[in-house]
């Protein structure tokens, strides 16, 4: 029986975005002669159709290796508190009954979202609201439980990995001390992961509140030891023993979550307090989401998308494609939201970490 599905693209945009697009009209056209409707801009998308357009196997030719998404997105669109203006404020409205309509009206049969924590939790309310979805695991910060790895982080990583590559020679030219920060709200993997693979010296993530009193002294030890610079890998979320996160911007009516941002000058600043050493910061912001996906990163979007399609034709809705071993399975929206994948003080990557003599801030 013919099926028309839609797809759309929520929360941050990630390298490999365009690849499960690429994945989820291929495998449906070329494999049940389905349609396949793309959504604009998120679940924005959903609440007007004029964001809604056919793709065809033309419209996803030459994406495969392209950043981001042919199809737009927003981590600011959620129709169950979305922000509409009335008499010159900004007030959270439950646009939700809407988008099933608008779902309805398009004929869809199913919906594929493919998002985060944050836009996968949308998708399950809508679940629950009677709409047939499927979800795909996106996020570079790979802090969704539920999956061994989500497309896009791989590529971060990578960026991550070779920016700490390329300040280890300027560090060591200056006898300078060096600190990259990078994303990570709640979970520091990139953090971790490129400062082990990149050798650096001090790695902080939010997991671990740190001291600096102890990367003082730990950056006083190798500098009495004759190395002369330093490697600091700071994730954004980071944040004191007894304090908190820093935060570049607070929130406000319409944007719930603050804009963290700064944790590496303060860092800085601190270090400068206390050692007679030249500090410097570079930020990676949102260098990390942008370029070409890694071959990883290509592979793992590709085998999520024609899963949502294998998912679709098998009826399990409210379920999401899911990285298990070396296999593509599937595990329940609601299972892989409850909880973020956050690295584990005790885990074996945080004793590797140790082992290798990085300092983790305690």
């Amino acid at each position: 029986m013919s099926k028309k599905i839609g797809i759309l693209t929520g929360g941050g945009d990630c390298p490999g975005l365009n690849a499960v697009i690429r994945g989820v009209v291929k495998s449906a056209i070329i494999q049940h002669g389905w349609e396949v409707i793309g959504i604009e801009d998120g679940f924005d998308g959903l609440l007007d159709l004029n964001k809604c357009r056919s793709l065809t196997l033309e419209s996803v030719r030459g994406i495969l290796p392209r950043g981001g998404t042919i199809l737009g997105t927003t981590n600011r669109g959620n129709p169950f508190s979305y922000p509409v203006e009335q008499d010159g404020k900004l007030v959270p409205l439950d646009l939700s009954d809407r988008v099933v309509e608008n779902v309805s009206m398009l004929g869809l049969d199913a919906l594929i979202a493919v998002g985060g924590e944050g836009s996968l939790k949308i998708a399950l309310e809508l679940a629950k609201k009677g709409v047939p979805v499927v979800g795909v695991p996106k996020t570079i910060d790979n802090d969704l439980r539920g999956t061994d790895c989500t497309f896009g982080y791989n590529t971060a990583l990578e960026t991550a990995t070779d920016a700490l590559d390329k300040l280890h020679t300027t560090a060591e030219s200056h006898h300078r001390v060096m600190i990259l920060e990078v994303m990570g709200r709640y979970a520091g993997w990139i953090a971790l992961e490129s400062g082990i693979a990149g050798g650096a010296d001090v790695i902080l993530i939010p997991e671990i509140p740190f001291d600096l009193g102890h990367i003082c002294a730990s950056i006083k030890k190798r500098s009495d030891r004759g190395n002369r610079f330093s490697i600091l890998v700071v994730a954004e979320g980071a944040f004191p023993s007894g304090g908190d996160r820093v935060v570049a911007k607070a929130a406000d009516e319409r944007y719930t979550i603050e804009r963290l941002g700064g944790i590496g000058q303060y860092v800085a600043k601190q270090i400068e307090q206390c050692l007679e050493m030249d500090v410097r910061v570079t930020v990676l912001g949102h260098l990390q989401r942008g370029g070409s996906p890694t071959t990883f990163d290509r592979a793992l979007g590709s085998r999520f998308g024609t899963k949502a399609v294998a998912m679709i034709a098998a009826g399990e809705f409210g379920q999401m494609a899911c990285l298990r071993g070396r296999h593509i399975g599937t595990v329940s929206i609601e299972d892989a939201t409850r909880d973020l994948n956050l690295v584990d003080p005790e885990g074996e990557i945080v004793r590797t970490a140790e082992d290798l003599g990085i300092m983790l801030g305690r």
